[in-house]
């Protein structure tokens, strides 16, 4: 065995001591960095107690303004990804029609929604609702909100299903033609459940992006997520810092739950999809499995009956051997 590595050569001893001389420098460099930030946010008052001790203290911090806007975050991101999703679904397996009139409508769809940023197609729905629906002033940054993730998530999702469906092997389509499956039939029955273990980490990606993406109603519209009420609490706290960073826990911990999930399932289907060994019981009172069971029992082998012999010669096969009178 050797230690090269099969991509560059191993460093030397100067190599060694250079890399360990920059790994310090960065270290030092980060250090003072840090230093700089906490004696600035010092000076600040940023750091006093009483401004982050009102989360441990004053309980309408979460019951006002922390757990409300987690709410409203969780149902705009939850909202959004139901119906983006199969929309994504629809809409990738419609690029990789073979019939042009579908084909081409769902390209122009999908590539202009991935085009146009989420923040305008926001604003565009926000005067939409208001101009051509009678959708309540109160809800309506929510629709905003919802509407906007929705088209922009499900262009990119469609793209996600289409590379997934792609990836795979082209033998899986022409193994599944072959038994007399249609391509719809080839699609959902095979293509598909092969390609969601690929294409789950890039759904669960945009998941977290959907959680994020909801911050921006929140600057925009007024929608009231997670960091507008952050902004809040530092407004009538006077605790900017404090706040935010608890609204940045908050965002790490949600994003890092989806994540375990995802990786949970994942790890989940990919074991359903492992060959397991199968025992088949016969049962004996099945004209079907008794044949079955006959033909596996060996049949034992048989010699064929040998010729009586004339008095004084030898049976044959047994030499040496003298006739039974």
């Amino acid at each position: 065995m050797t230690n090269l590595s099969v991509l560059y050569d191993a460093p030397g001893p100067r190599a060694k001591r250079r890399n360990a001389l920059y790994a310090v420098l960065f270290v030092a460099v980060l250090g003072a960095f840090f230093w700089w930030v906490v004696r600035a946010m010092n000076d600040k008052n940023q750091l006093d107690a009483e401004k982050w001790d009102v989360f441990v203290t004053d309980s309408r911090i979460w019951t006002t303004f922390l757990w409300p806007g987690l709410q409203d975050t969780l149902i705009a991101a939850g909202l959004s990804l139901v119906i983006a999703l199969p929309l994504g679904v629809v809409f990738g397996i419609g690029r990789l029609s073979d019939h042009w009139w579908i084909r081409r409508p769902c390209d122009v769809i999908v590539e202009f929604f991935r085009a146009v940023p989420v923040l305008l197609m926001m604003i565009f729905a926000n005067q939409a609702y208001a101009l051509w629906s009678d959708v309540d002033r109160d809800v309506r940054p929510l629709y905003a909100v919802v509407t906007g993730l929705v088209l922009y998530n499900a262009s990119v999702l469609a793209e996600i299903v289409r590379a997934g469906v792609l990836t795979l092997p082209r033998g899986q389509g022409e193994a599944a033609r072959a038994i007399g499956l249609r391509k719809g039939q080839t699609m959902v029955h095979v293509l598909l459940p092969q390609a969601v273990t690929a294409m789950l980490p890039a759904i669960v990606s945009q998941l977290v992006v959907i959680v994020k993406d909801t911050t921006l109603g929140g600057a925009m519209l007024g929608y009231s997520e997670l960091l507008s009420n952050a902004r809040l609490v530092s407004t009538n706290y006077a605790n900017t810092i404090a706040a935010y960073t608890v609204a940045a826990i908050l965002f790490i911990a949600l994003n890092f739950l989806l994540t375990s999930l995802a990786s949970w399932l994942e790890n989940r289907l990919r074991r359903g999809k492992r060959g397991t060994g199968v025992v088949v019981k016969n049962d004996p009172t099945d004209p079907a499995d008794s044949t079955s069971m006959a033909s596996a029992i060996p049949t034992p082998q048989v010699s064929e009956p040998q010729l009586a012999a004339p008095a004084g010669v030898a049976a044959p096969g047994k030499p040496g051997t003298d006739p039974t009178p």
